[in-house]
């Protein structure tokens, strides 16, 4: 009755994302306040049945009920439990579930906590998020039902895909479907102002925190998943440019211009049509990434996320939503009002053109992943592989860091190019010393990551420039978030500089014995040794690397291999073994048995890598999160402190 039970929750919330549609679409046609009553209960309702409802997967999920037929082709009852839950949206049926429910636990969130918005513009706002909700509901009622039962249950499941039974499934998915989901509270609050014509402060006030707690998720789940997909998948890459890494990243790049837009609009009442257009298209991309990922147009190493035969229902929604609110920001355009002028030398200037670099890198990288589709259309089969996305964005993104650079140095509304050239020595100065040591005692360098670690140099000390002459004590805490996620950029640009300009690489064959040169270390293959694990088998291979000043460590990277069930082929995958120095990263991976003219197996392929700095890019990204994390905490209080003001200033003026 569990699975009956999760269908009908659905169902029910279903009815109520039409009754908070409705009911709000005739309250703003005129309709009674009572109908206005209607929409905030009914968006709770929403996200508690739907929260309980996905809660009800995971017990399925929990109990190895192989008469659900998603629980039957995605577990197995030998899996260890933490996958058991993580493989409830390590699926398409799962995952999308759990997209709604955090799409409607949102929308409670706001009908429960919202103060600072109008009545119509709140009652808009949720009406918007209804409909969101109400297609997705559609969507899994009608085309990808969670609850399917079997006619018959088997006697057990196929089991999780193994490369993604990893601690990795229970961070990565969640954490950008919270990103995803923020940005639609963002695109509903647009909506909302669009519709009220109340495109303001206000508005904007509203929208930064939902703004601001996207983008955390979306740089977390970014970070984690590129940490999981370079120990994993045994490459030994952290960015390959797939077309699922980019349609994570096409989201976050519109999060980031419609992070420092609102903020503008927020505290400047400036850049107000930026903030609504960066609004709508940061969701529209996270529905266009979830379209290219279901819809398998696209060849990736993401193969278990591909469902071509839903592809189409994702589609219709996605020209729905995107095309409606295209068309409301044409209606209104003409309302919406730029706000206070301001020049271009100024930190409004810098943010704009801030903008306008992070839509660029946008529009490019969607036109990389898109293109293949067009050309195969056209009867052509080509891919689009790295050196594109390096060529044309890895310039522009250094353009980017230079400009932010210079952007929390300006004033607001007008600044003077002398005040900020006076601002700059010690940043230029940096850049200028890392650029002279590299070109010295660097050897060969290429000339982005030259150039990337030349301007991580300057970042890094411009980063700091806002505290200084400060009381740290007294410093806001979005003033530090501003620190910490700048300084944040320049740590992860450095790692990803030197990682790419002092790679060293070896690939053997090594026998037991064999010792193996590569960077500062000596590694010596002890030998393999067979090892059972809960829901697999491997070969373990014992490395011990010893560094130049005599220091050991050991270091056991695996081949693993999944039996096949219930009529599945076997799936071997590869555990790499990762020694983390200050310096860097020593990256070993097992490869297969080299058979002798005997027929033994003596001998393994061996491949190492020494990678310079690798783990600054994900202690860069974590720097990052930390700083909006801190922005967030810090608007938070500022909001706290505005509301008790204003209460005593209430108080006083009703005192006898």
């Amino acid at each position: 009755m569990i699975a009956e039970l999760g269908l009908a929750l659905l169902w029910i919330a279903a009815a109520l994302a039409c009754l908070s549609l409705v009911a709000g679409a005739l309250y703003l046609r005129g309709g009674q306040k009572d109908l206005a009553a209607l929409v905030r209960p009914a968006s709770v309702a929403q996200g508690v049945l739907t929260a309980t409802a996905f809660g009800l997967l995971i017990a399925l999920f929990v109990r190895s009920d192989m008469s659900v037929e998603l629980v039957a082709r995605n577990s197995n009852s030998l899996k260890p439990m933490i996958f058991k839950i993580a493989g409830t949206w390590g699926n398409h049926e799962g995952s999308m579930l759990l997209w709604l429910t955090i799409l409607t636990l949102s929308g409670a969130l706001i009908a429960l906590f919202e103060k600072r918005l109008r009545e119509d513009t709140l009652i808009a706002t949720l009406a918007a998020q209804a409909a969101l909700a109400l297609g997705f509901f559609a969507f899994l009622i009608f085309s990808s039902n969670p609850f399917n039962r079997l006619p018959v249950a088997p006697l057990d499941g196929q089991g999780l895909n193994p490369l993604l039974q990893d601690i990795g499934l229970a961070f990565h998915p969640p954490t950008l479907y919270v990103g995803y989901v923020g940005l639609s509270v963002a695109f509903s609050f647009a909506v909302g102002a669009l519709i009220t014509r109340e495109i303001g402060p206000a508005f904007a006030r509203a929208m930064r925190p939902w703004v601001l707690f996207s983008w955390i998720f979306l740089t977390i789940g970014i970070t984690a998943g590129s940490y999981w997909a370079y120990y994993e998948l045994g490459w030994g890459g952290w960015w390959f440019w797939d077309p699922v890494e980019n349609v994570s990243l096409i989201p976050w790049l519109a999060g980031a211009a419609l992070l420092h837009s609102v903020a503008v609009t927020a505290t400047r009442n400036a850049l107000r049509a930026w903030t609504v257009m960066l609004a709508v298209i940061g969701f529209s991309m996270s529905m266009v990434g979830t379209f290219i990922v279901r819809s398998g147009l696209l060849t990736s190493v993401h193969s278990f996320a591909v469902d071509p035969e839903r592809g189409t229902f994702l589609l219709v929604l996605m020209a729905i939503y995107i095309g409606g609110a295209l068309t409301l920001f044409a209606l209104r355009a003409g309302s919406v009002a730029e706000g206070k002028k301001f020049a271009l030398l100024s930190r409004e200037g810098a943010l704009v053109i801030n903008n306008l670099l992070l839509t660029t890198i946008l529009a490019l990288v969607l036109l990389g992943t898109l293109y293949p589709i067009v050309a195969e259309a056209m009867g052509e089969k080509i891919s689009v592989g790295p050196p594109y996305y390096n060529r044309v964005a890895g310039p522009l993104a250094l353009i980017l860091c230079l400009v932010m650079v210079a952007g929390p140095l300006l004033s607001w509304r007008k600044d003077d190019g002398k005040k900020l050239w006076s601002r700059l020595p010690l940043a230029i100065f940096a850049g200028a010393a890392v650029l002279f040591a590299l070109i010295l005692f660097g050897g060969k360098v290429g000339i982005l990551p030259l150039l990337g670690m030349t301007v991580a140099g300057v970042v890094a000390v411009a980063s700091l420039a806002p505290l200084w002459g400060r009381n740290l004590r007294r410093t806001p805490l979005p003033t530090w978030g501003m620190v910490v996620a700048h300084f944040g950029v320049a740590v992860c640009l450095a790692g990803m500089g030197a990682e790419s300009a002092f790679i060293k690489e070896r690939l053997v064959a090594a026998a037991p014995g064999d010792v193996i040169k590569v960077g500062d270390f000596a590694v010596e293959f002890v030998g393999v040794k067979p090892v059972a694990g809960p829901n697999f088998t491997s070969i373990e291979g014992t490395l011990v690397a010893t560094t130049s000043g005599g220091q050991s460590f050991t270091m056991r990277p695996e081949a693993r291999t999944f039996p096949g069930l219930m009529g599945t082929a076997p799936t071997e995958t590869n555990e790499a073994a990762l020694l983390t120095r200050p310096g860097g990263q020593l990256y070993a991976v097992l490869g297969q048995p080299v058979t002798s003219d005997d027929g033994t197996a003596d001998r393994y392929q061996i491949r190492l890598w020494w990678k310079p700095l690798v783990w600054w890019i994900w202690l860069g990204g974590g720097l990052i999160a930390l700083g909006a994390t801190l922005s967030l905490l810090g608007r938070a209080q500022l909001l706290g402190i505005w509301r008790a003001r204003r209460h005593r200033k209430s108080q006083e003026r009703f005192a006898p």
